[in-house]
């Protein structure tokens, strides 16, 4: 891939951490499971002439794969959905700290960002939201228990959160708003027993719902939106609460000094204004329905207000940790 030599040295925009790097780029290896990620490497490539690199996967792989990687760490950026993952890293000295881009976040922004700004969080879904066909399904749940009752016995889905990245905080979500692991497991183990549908993804979730097979599908926000524009008997609701889903970068701690310095580059790219648009645009159909964290920038008019649903943030160094076990536990118990 050719280099510009114009863009021979390359120092990031942020603050604290940032490092100044000079010489001839290298690639910068983005991980990512965003729809509008390769929108956003083409377009950052563009501006900045840093020859980019992406690996597209869902969210669970790739932290499968930077897991694996550990000892030979082969990314640059990771970007996902979930902070929960971001502060697991973040304990296991993985991620660099003290940078974070030099712009102005909204109270929602400023709410996410960790005190060792060790992650970048770049904007906001929620899971899980409640999505239905109001055609069929006139009078949806209204409340987390009614899932658990007669009249909606086999007729709920959700997605596998050992596969599906935003899935995860929607299950530790209700084990914090409950009280704890045993109560979340005997929720889900309740509604397991009630004949609950476990899928791999948004996309088959939702394919349940429009074939009938399901009535309420339990997924990120976003993919309920989407579904709504396209078919406007799709609705999507909020229960009290629904747990909030920051999309999130992190950076490699092991990398070379002049890929971490095009990483923060990236980052700080990711909340400009160029790249905000490429975020509200690249994936009309999925990611780009979400909530900017960046003072000034409007979300899709498809939307609510963020402040009109009921949200919980949980804190994901409580949760990050548990990640693997919460998992292991709903494949074994509830996915078995």
């Amino acid at each position: 891939m050719a280099v510009l030599s114009a863009c021979g040295s390359s120092q990031s925009a942020g603050s604290g951490g940032s490092v100044v790097a000079t010489g001839a780029p290298v690639p910068l290896v983005v991980y990512s499971a965003q729809g509008y990620d390769q929108a956003m490497v083409t377009a950052f490539q563009k501006a900045t002439g840093i020859p980019t690199k992406l690996v597209d996967d869902s969210t669970g792989p790739l932290l499968a794969r930077v897991q694996a990687e550990r000892g030979n760490p082969q990314w640059g950026v990771l970007w996902v959905d979930g902070d929960e993952a971001f502060a697991a890293l973040d304990q296991a000295g993985m991620l660099v700290k003290n940078f974070e881009p030099n712009v102005q976040l909204n109270a929602a922004g400023q709410a996410v960002v960790p005190k060792d700004r060790s992650y970048v969080p770049t904007g906001l879904t929620v899971t899980a939201a409640l999505v239905y066909d109001a055609s069929k399904t006139p009078n949806p749940p209204t409340s987390w228990q009614d899932l658990l009752s007669p009249t909606w016995k086999g007729a709920v889905g959700m997605n596998d959160p050992a596969v599906s990245g935003p899935t995860y905080p929607f299950v530790a979500g209700m084990f914090n708003q409950l009280g704890g692991d045993s109560q979340g497991e005997a929720f889900y183990s309740s509604l397991k027993s009630n004949g609950l549908h476990v899928f791999q993804t948004n996309g088959d979730t939702l394919h349940a719902l429009q074939t009938g097979q399901i009535k309420v599908a339990l997924i990120q926000s976003s993919a309920g939106i989407a579904a709504g524009i396209k078919d406007k008997n799709i609705k999507t609701a909020y229960l009290p609460k629904v747990t909030s889903l920051p999309s999130v970068i992190g950076i490699d701690g092991k990398v070379s000094a002049q890929e971490q310095a095009e990483a923060e580059k990236f980052a700080s790219f990711v909340l400009s204004p160029q790249g905000q648009q490429v975020m509200l645009t690249g994936d009309r159909n999925g990611d780009s329905l979400y909530w900017p964290i960046v003072q000034d920038v409007t979300p899709d008019p498809e939307l609510p207000a963020l402040a009109a649903v009921p949200t919980q943030a949980i804190d994901p160094y409580v949760w990050g940790p548990k990640e693997g076990t919460v998992n292991t536990w709903f494949t074994n118990t509830i996915v078995h």
